[in-house]
Formats: C-alpha cells, structure tokens, sequence
C-alpha cells in the first residue's frame, strides 16, 4: 500500500451544491484563516468554538463521511468542575455535521465517568460576512451594518450594505437542556449521570435577500437533500467501470463521487440540466473554461454534463462591448459571482468573460455532444450562440487582424493572462521574464483550428454547405499559417505563443502537447513533439511538467511554471492517441495513475509538485489546490477513453474503439455506456501484447467497429 498524501491537511471541506463549510481537523473555524461557511461567496460563519468550561475539547479523530457530511470526534482533557475535577478521557463528544440547505449539527455526549458530571458547554459562533475573494486574499475590509439578536431561543445575526443583505439564524433544538446566550457564546448546562448521554441539534439557517435555506430538521435519520438525491441519479446514470485493478476501479469511482459533488442546476425552457462547478471550495460556480474542459472529458461518461454547460454559457453569452467585464458581442463567460464586491461592482465578476478560450471549446463541445447524444433539437437551440461565438473569434478573437486568436485585458480588475494558465506569472520567456499581453497562444490557435472544423460539421446536419466549406477553407489557411510562425525547427517543437511584437515566445512547455488534441500538427512533426514532451526537463514521471525544468523560471512547487495538472496530461494524452501514439499515451495515465495511488482516497488534486519520480518519493501536493476539481476528477474519465480508444457517431449508430491496454491494466469493462439512445457493455483483456475485446450488451442500434 502506498504511502498516503493528504492534500491540505488538517482542513475539512464539505458542500452541497454552492455551500461549503471548511473547517480546522477539530472542527473549529478561524476568522483569520480561509475558513468559514459560506454561501453564495459570502462568509456567514467565521468563528467556531466548543469548549467545556472553556476548556478546548481534545480531538480523537474527524473526517468527511460523504462530500456533505462530517463527523469530529473528542474526548476531554483534565477540567476542573463544580463537583472537583473531571479526569480526562471521561467524556466522548460527537460531533456531527451536515449542510442539508443550511447546516445541521448535532452534538451528542456520553459521560463513561463513574460518576454523574456536570459543566457549561459553550459554543462561540461569530459572522464577519465577508467576501469570498477578501477571505482567500486575507485581506478583509469592513462593510455596512451588522445586527444580533437572542429572541425565542434563536440567534440571528444580519448585515446589510444597501441592498445586499446576508443572514444566519442559529436555533438549539431537541436539547436535553435549554440553551442561553451571553457574552457572545450559545451555553448549555448540562449534567449526565454515569453511563448516560446528552444530546443537543443546532439548526443554521440562511437568509439571501429574500432566499431563506432551511437545514431538514432530524436527529436520527439520514440527511437528504436535492443536491444528494441527484447526486445518486448522476451515480445511477453514468457509465460504470470494472476491472481486476482495484486501484483504478477507485480512482473512477472517487471521480465520479466527486463528479457528483460538483453539479450546479442549469434551468431552461422548464426543464432541468446539470452542468460541473469548477472545484471545492472556492470554485462552487459557473465556470466557462473549466466547466467545458470538464465536459468534454466527461462525454463518455455522462454526456448530459455538456448539454446543460452547454445550454447554461449560451443564457449568459455577452451581447455587448463592455471592458469592465472583458465581454464582447458572442464571447462565452470566465465566471459568474454573487459576492457582495461584484454586487456593488468593485469586482466584474457578473458574469466575467476574461478568458480566451471558453468561447472557442465551446463550438467543440457542442459538435462533440452531438457526436454522443444525437440530438438535433439541442443543436438548433444552439443555432444562434454558435453562429454569435464565430463571429467572435474573428472579430474580437482576432482583434489585430493577423490571422491568430490573442488576449488582452481591458478591465482595470481583468486576469493579465486569459488562457488556461491563467495566474499573473506563467507566461515567460525562456530566461524566466514575464511576456506582456497581448498573447497568442500557442493551443488556442489549435483551438481554432479544431473549432472551424466541428462547426463545418454541424452546419452541413443543418444543410448549409456553403457556410461548411468556408470554415474548412478558414481551417486549412490556419493550418498552414501556423505551421509556418508557430514552429521552432532548431527545437524540434512549437513555441509557446507569440508576444506583444508578434515574436515567438521560445519557452518549452506544455502547451503545445495540446496541439495533438487539435490535429493542427503535420503528421511528419508530430514525432519530435511527442519525443520533446518526454524528454527528462518536461517529463517528471508523474506526467509532464508546465514548464521546462530548463526554463530560468521553473519551479516545480509554483502553481503554473513546473508543476503537473492531471487535466493538461489528460488532452494530451487524448492528442497522443489520436495521432495514433498509444505507448505514449498509456504512459501519461500510468504516471497520473501512479500518483492518484498516493494521493488520500485516490482523488486526483488540481495540480501537484513537478518534482521528479523516484522510487523513495512521492507526488508533493501543491499548496490551496482544489479538492475535489472538476477537470481534475475529469482527467481519470479522459485518460479511460483515450487507453480505449472510443470516439461516438450517435447520428449514424456507431461506436469506434480503438483498444490499447498498457501493462498496469490488465482488463477492464464498462457498462451503463451511452450513445445516442443506445446502451452498450464492453469488455476489453490484454492477451501478451494485445488487447481483445468483446460486446456483453447492447440495448438499441448500434455498430461497433475498429
């Protein structure tokens, strides 16, 4: 068994839907830390303590019970009471915590004492309401008015900054004594004779304006929430995986749990869709980019995820220049926020459409979602923001006129760098300078490229062959004029974009691994950029590195410039394939399999360290990445499709596969598989270098082929 890493240890996060609580191991939150319960990015609890007579509680053990459960257990050290001294380890204190609309907790004591005890437990509970983006930054400033009351045996606690306004209610119930409140705590005097218990429930409710977010009301059964009932739906529904690799079969199954986790509601037309958040806890929102992403590794396991991200980026898809938001007529949205700086419009995060490249995946997804479900009344609903979303590329994408997509901030709060790499300090030059915007990027020319022909696609299912092949012409003209500006002949590979002067930026790093998923790379090239990415300053072992261990500004412990993202390796790993390099491939998902082993539960983190692999080591996680992540959890499903091979024509009733088993994966099997409205069960073994497979069930019309 591998040794297991914990990613931000001694922190405890749990959520449903868009609420999260994060919490120290015991259970505590801490004002001056990124802690709290919060909702709707807005921090309504900031401070919790228990205590017995003051005295701390001592902390046996804590952990997560599901994604919206929690269960801290302790015990009591040495207190002195009004009867003498209790000894420690008399008491054991539970407690447990569920966020069912509100937060439900319930505290329950059991005196193993000899004797009957008796104290004053305490709770000090305190709301800052402050911003999520304050919170993270620790940099929080102090707003509007802020009231408590103590009335009926309920604390409610509200703040208004005109009309924003944020509330928590906290009601003792079902206790074996009656709560006070004084000097800023919730008290309770509670007396347990020998071998009895004590029991209390808190109930925290939430008020959002006029919204007001109950917890369900129970000591004794299971909590049941709309988030955790479709979560079972989603579990039901997607497409399962078996195999004699236990490790694995994990990983799958804690990325689907913590797929689950991250859905997000997406209302249209009266029905019900569902799309992925970006990560908990700080990404609990509608996310252009990495909603998409997460989609698009998803088609295969549950391709209902891009119908509703699909459908939801289209509600939201700017209509108007606006640089305070970065939005431009047809660009799809960065992000969409409901924190009180965005309310009061000190933040542009309502929606942000800072991103270069949400608009663009967006055309592929939607081409690639009609591959697997078929359905044409989608497509048409997608007519208008299609045709809005290529205009976009080439009037504002496109906005000097050279031929390739480049970004550049006009908002005063706007991200410097609007790719996928989106922090401050990731793009440089090879000496470790920082490159000035405006930026082309390297795979968002890819992008382009691979946008052009999806639309072609779908323009001829509507009959529109004219408007077809001027998308393939524009793709083929990329094609070509990128070839010609984009690649490094002396190294073998493409650069990393060019900058403000329309130079290549000669930086070695991950971005043109992408550029296979593409297809945009002439086959004879596409060997020396295979043979670059796995080179010892790009591969670490684990999967490859951001940036060249070369690079004057690599750092193997930095958020972009040298660590390793699950869902980078995934696309290319996806582009290996496709270009037809399956070792290569499998080589990517071993490594991002071999680091899921070490990691706790077998959850792939955003990003960890691109510290080499050794046999006496392991992956280092990075410091504050999400977890569980979207496109993290995505990879896992990405890297199984692209070892199979599987690519989907629901229009005309076919599967392809393309089945290539590496040796740490002997055999496996999926079921519960959809295309279009078929239902199908594959079964794939490894016979010495080959990889056999089999249909076990087919439900509905469907030809499978290699």
């Amino acid at each position: 068994m591998p040794t297991q890493v914990t990613v931000n240890p001694g922190l405890i996060t749990i959520n449903d839907g868009s609420l999260f609580l994060v919490t120290a191991s015991d259970g505590s939150i801490d004002d001056k830390q990124a802690q709290g319960f919060f909702v709707r990015d807005t921090r309504l609890i900031s401070y919790y303590e228990i205590s017995l007579n003051r005295y701390q509680l001592v902390l046996l053990a804590s952990s997560n019970i599901s994604h919206h459960s929690a269960l801290y257990q302790f015990t009591n050290p040495q207190v002195p009471t009004v009867n003498g001294n209790l000894p420690s380890g008399c008491l054991l204190v539970t407690i447990r915590r569920d966020i069912v609309g509100g937060i439900h907790e319930d505290i329950d004591i059991t005196n193993y004492y000899s004797q009957p005890v008796e104290f004053q437990l305490m709770l000090a509970i305190r709301s800052d309401f402050a911003d999520i983006f304050e919170v993270r930054a620790k940099n929080i400033v102090t707003r509007g008015e802020t009231a408590t009351t103590w009335k009926d045996g309920i604390l409610s606690t509200e703040y208004r900054n005109g009309s924003f306004v944020r509330g928590i209610m906290i009601e003792p119930v079902c206790s074996s004594s009656i709560a006070r409140y004084a000097n800023g705590r919730l008290m309770f005097h509670v007396v347990i004779p020998a071998g009895k218990k004590w029991h209390t429930c808190i109930n925290f409710t939430v008020r959002v304006n006029g919204d007001v977010l109950k917890p369900q009301q129970t000591c004794t059964m299971s909590h049941s929430t709309e988030a955790s009932k479709l979560r079972d739906e989603f579990l039901i529904n997607a497409t399962k995986l078996q195999s004699s690799h236990a490790g694995i079969v994990g990983f799958y199954q804690q990325a689907l749990v913590d797929m689950a986790a991250l859905r997000i509601k997406v209302e249209d037309n009266g029905h019900q869709f569902w799309m992925p958040a970006a990560g908990i806890p700080w990404f609990m929102a509608v996310f252009g980019r990495d909603s998409i992403i997460t989609s698009l590794q998803t088609m295969a396991v549950y391709h209902e995820f891009a119908r509703g991200t699909l459908l939801r980026l289209a509600q939201l898809q700017a209509t108007e220049l606006d640089d305070w938001h970065d939005a431009q007529s047809g660009k799809m949205l960065h992000e969409l926020r409901r924190d009180e700086l965005t309310k009061l419009n000190q933040l542009p995060y309502n929606p942000y459409y800072g991103t270069v490249d949400t608009t663009i995946l967006w055309i592929v997804t939607l081409a690639e979602a009609y591959c697997w479900n078929a359905d044409l009344g989608m497509l048409n609903e997608c007519r208008s923001p299609l045709k809005k979303a290529l205009l976009w590329i080439d009037k504002y994408g496109d906005f000097d006129g050279d031929g390739f997509v480049e970004y550049l901030t006009h908002s005063s709060h706007g991200l410097r760098n609007q790719g996928w790499k989106d922090s401050g300090e990731s793009m440089v030059y090879p000496n470790g300078k920082l490159v000035e915007p405006p930026i082309a990027l390297c795979e968002v020319q890819g992008y382009v490229y691979n946008a052009w022909l999806k639309a072609a696609l779908i323009y001829e299912v509507w009959g529109e062959k004219e408007q077809a092949q001027k998308l393939r012409q524009k793709a083929e003209e990329l094609y070509q004029r990128f070839n010609d500006r984009f690649w490094m002949e002396e190294e073998g590979f493409y650069c990393l974009g060019l900058d403000n002067n329309k130079q290549q930026i000669q930086s070695i790093a991950s971005n043109p691994g992408q550029l296979l998923w593409s297809s945009i790379v002439p086959e004879e090239r596409a060997k020396k950029v295979v043979d670059r990415l796995f080179q010892a300053d790009m591969w670490c072992g684990w999967g490859v590195r951001t940036l060249s261990a070369k690079n004057q500004a690599y750092n193997p412990i930095s958020y972009q410039r040298g660590s390793v993202w699950p869902h980078d390796n995934s696309i290319i790993a996806a582009g290996l394939k496709r270009y037809g390099y399956h070792k290569e491939a499998n080589r990517i998902a071993e490594g991002i399999f071999a680091a899921a082993s070490y990691f706790q539960a077998g959850r792939m983190p955003e990003l960890f360290a691109g510290i080499e692999r050794r046999d006496d080591n392991f992956p280092v996680p990075y410091p504050g990445a999400n977890i569980p992540q979207a496109w993290a959890a995505g990879s896992i499903f990405l890297l199984i499709r692209s070892i199979l091979g599987l690519e989907a024509d629901a229009t005309q009733q076919k599967l392809k596969v393309q089945p290539y088993l590496p040796e740490c994966l002997p055999d496996l099997e999926l079921t519960n598989l959809y295309v279009g409205d078929a239902n199908i069960s594959l079964r794939f073994w490894r016979e010495e270098e080959q990889t056999r497979w089999e249909v076990t069930h087919l439900d509905g019309e469907l030809q499978v082929f290699v």
